[in-house]
């Protein structure tokens, strides 16, 4: 199946000969003005878009073009718009650019360049929409900002919607090593631990989710008693208390 290749063109001789020359490679859609080349763009979701910026009612002006180029961006930001100028509207071009545009062409146009432009222009407009469906399937698998779909995860995501809804204490066990980054060629350890995104879940479905979370080991010591001041536990009433490493606090002696 070709890729959708729409051309938006008041001048019909520019448009026959576009059309003529890119018909081997991409199912080519034809518009002379605004209304059609919106209504086009809406209905077939073409990829790459040839833009005249001269378009009626007043093809003397940049106006019309660089309201199509709005329109048609508003309706998804990731089409690929090549603005067609003729070469004393270079700036016109530049300022369509900073609109949105991908690129521009000067009239007249030269077909092989233009060939070698689209090839771009669709291949960069493949990857981005690859990338944003896999965002979007990501986004849908995440579970309270964890990502996992085997059946152990399955699991811990079933034990985390349970024992949030309890006024239960969880302990949570294994290892402590916070998570690792590939970054610049190695391992970094930037990213939270298992046990911070396990507790934050729980925390998050938890009917105390709204009140107060406090995180701590040990209460830190402090001179000044006559200060009255809150410790976590005291805080943490009515919200989580999270004790990390607690098997290495030590027992009080007898």
């Amino acid at each position: 199946m070709k890729p959708k290749l729409l051309i938006v063109e008041d001048d019909e001789e520019i448009r026959t000969q576009m059309r003529w020359t890119l018909a081997p490679d991409y199912d080519v859609l034809q518009a002379g003005d605004r209304l059609t080349a919106t209504e086009l763009f809406r209905s077939d979701r073409p990829a790459v878009v040839l833009l005249d910026l001269g378009l009626p009612p007043h093809p003397g002006t940049p106006e019309e073009g660089l309201a199509t180029l709005s329109d048609l961006l508003a309706v998804d930001s990731l089409v690929k718009i090549v603005i067609v100028t003729g070469q004393g509207e270079k700036e016109t071009a530049l300022r369509a650019i900073g609109a949105g545009a991908y690129d521009f062409l000067g009239k007249p146009v030269e077909m092989d360049e233009l060939k070698l432009l689209l090839k771009r222009c669709f291949h960069v407009a493949h990857l981005e929409r690859e990338y944003r469906e896999m965002r979007q399937r990501l986004q849908g698998d995440a579970f309270e900002g964890m990502l996992g779909t085997s059946a152990r995860m399955q699991i811990i995501f079933n034990s985390i919607r349970k024992v949030a809804t309890t006024e239960a204490p969880v302990l949570i066990l294994g290892e402590s090593a916070p998570a690792r980054r590939w970054r610049r060629g190695r391992f970094t350890s930037e990213a939270p631990g298992k046990t911070v995104h396990l507790r934050q879940s729980i925390a998050a479905r938890s009917p105390r989710h709204s009140w107060k979370a406090s995180s701590s080991t040990r209460e830190s010591s402090f001179t000044g008693a006559h200060i009255q001041r809150k410790g976590r536990i005291e805080n943490a009433t009515g919200g989580t208390l999270f004790l990390d490493e607690i098997g290495e606090i030590p027992l009080p002696c007898r």
